[in-house]
This record gives C-alpha cells, structure tokens and sequence, in this order.
C-alpha cells in the first residue's frame, strides 16, 4: 500500500503567511499540519511507501521538512519521496488530481492507494478504515456530519443512497444536497489509475479532487464511511487559528 499527500496548492487565501512558506507545514500546537496526518499513517502496517506533491516554489521547505522528520521518526515503515509538480506560481499551476495523476505516472506501485490534502487534520482514526477497506473490493470515502450550510458550501457534499453508495460528490455546491461532507481522504482501488486518465483527458476541471471523485463514482462504485466525528481544515486565517487553540488545548500547550 502507498499514500499520496497532495501539498502542491499555493493557498493565496492565505497570503502573506503562505506566500513564501506551504500549507501543509505550518505549525500547529508547534507542529507541522502534516506531521498529524504521518502520526496516523505510521499506525498503518501494511504502508511502505508516502508520496508528497510539492510545487516548485516550495519543493526545498518539503525536503529540508523530510530531512527532519526522518530523524525524528524512527519508529516509521515507509520511505518518503517529494515530488516536484514544476508548478512555480498559482496561475500556471496543475491542480489536485494532475498531481495525482504525476505521481502514478513516475511509479510502478499498482497496490491500493490512500490519497489525502495535506492540510487537514483529521478527528477519526484512519487505520480503522483502512482494515474495513481492505476486506473489500470498493473505492470509499469518509462521510463526516455538517448541519452547517455555510461550511457545506465550502466543501464537498455527498449525495448517498440507502446503502451509503455515493451517487455524487458535488464540490462546493450553491445548494447542498445533503449533510454530509467529504473530506480529501480517498481510498482507492488499483482502477482508479486509468479512471484517473480517462477522467483528465475529458475534463478541465483538474483542481480540487471532488471533480474526480465526481467522476469515479459515475463510473465505479464508491461507498462512503458514515462517521460521527470531525475534522480541522486549515483552509483560511480563521480556521488556521481555531486549529492551533483546538490543538493546543488538547494537547494542553500553554
């Protein structure tokens, strides 16, 4: 099994913190925001491989932020390779699922893959889904609760029939279909690679990776994991700042 962290965006909603320095490495309770994400995926015995997409701009903050980790982390059984997009600023950069796509493409790993952002933190353990993913044959995602539309709007929003089978993955939407979010966490089979080709060489919209989601379950089947819990998505100065006062107080950091 490998993962595949997508940390390539630019965050302009975010700027100036993220102008000259990546999301996904801004520290949170004094850690950085991926450094979360790597706590649960060391958890996963079967994970041998991690795979981060950088953009250009950024691509030495991640190898200067493997070099530390690595030494910090003896306990892990994977390898980590950064990738470069080539990407050097917003405008000319690939999107979510081109990223995706880079990295399938430059290895010859065809296991089952766990995709995920790089700036979430998520509220659920991951290696309990993963076991219920293996058992098997189904693409899954996470279904997370959210009664708040304005927050709905801002997301992906499920659309599930009576056997939690995603019908559709809307990105975004102006009317929410349902309540129920979906976070940047996939759990894919091997066949998502061709879906993934077919998919962005019809499609323009290569960006946020709902699209494709949007796409795989019209052609495959997904189910989706109904889950009472949460997530941080460190998607804006506010949310970046309820992160850091959540976690801190969590983990009781004055």
């Amino acid at each position: 099994m490998m993962a595949v962290i997508l940390g390539a965006g630019f965050a302009t909603r975010m700027y100036p913190l993220t102008r000259d320095f990546p999301k996904p490495l801004l520290p949170v309770a004094d850690r950085p925001v991926i450094n979360y994400l790597l706590d649960q995926l060391v958890e996963i015995p079967q994970l041998h491989a991690v795979h981060i997409v950088s953009n250009a701009r950024f691509f030495t903050h991640f190898e200067k932020w493997r070099e530390h980790y690595l030494n910090d982390a003896p306990e892990r059984t994977f390898h980590i390779e950064i990738h470069n997009d080539g990407a050097a600023t917003n405008e000319n950069r690939l999107g979510a699922s081109a990223d995706l796509q880079l990295v399938l493409k430059r290895i010859s790993d065809t296991s089952r893959i766990l995709v995920s952002a790089g700036d979430n933190i998520y509220r659920f353990s991951i290696k309990s889904l993963w076991r219920k993913f293996l058992q098997g044959h189904h693409h899954y995602v996470v279904a997370l609760p959210e009664m708040d539309k304005s927050k709905l709007k801002k997301t992906g929003v499920l659309e599930l029939d009576a056997q939690d089978r995603v019908i559709r993955q809307h990105e975004k939407p102006d009317r929410p279909q349902s309540t129920w979010s979906c976070p940047p966490l996939y759990f894919l089979q091997a066949s998502a690679r061709s879906r993934l080709d077919t998919f962005l060489n019809s499609s323009a919209n290569s960006d946020a990776p709902g699209y494709f989601l949007d796409y795989l379950c019209q052609t495959e089947v997904v189910y989706a994991f109904k889950l009472n819990a949460s997530r941080l998505d460190i998607g804006s100065m506010d949310s970046y700042r309820e992160a850091d006062r959540i976690m801190r107080a969590e983990l009781r950091i004055d």
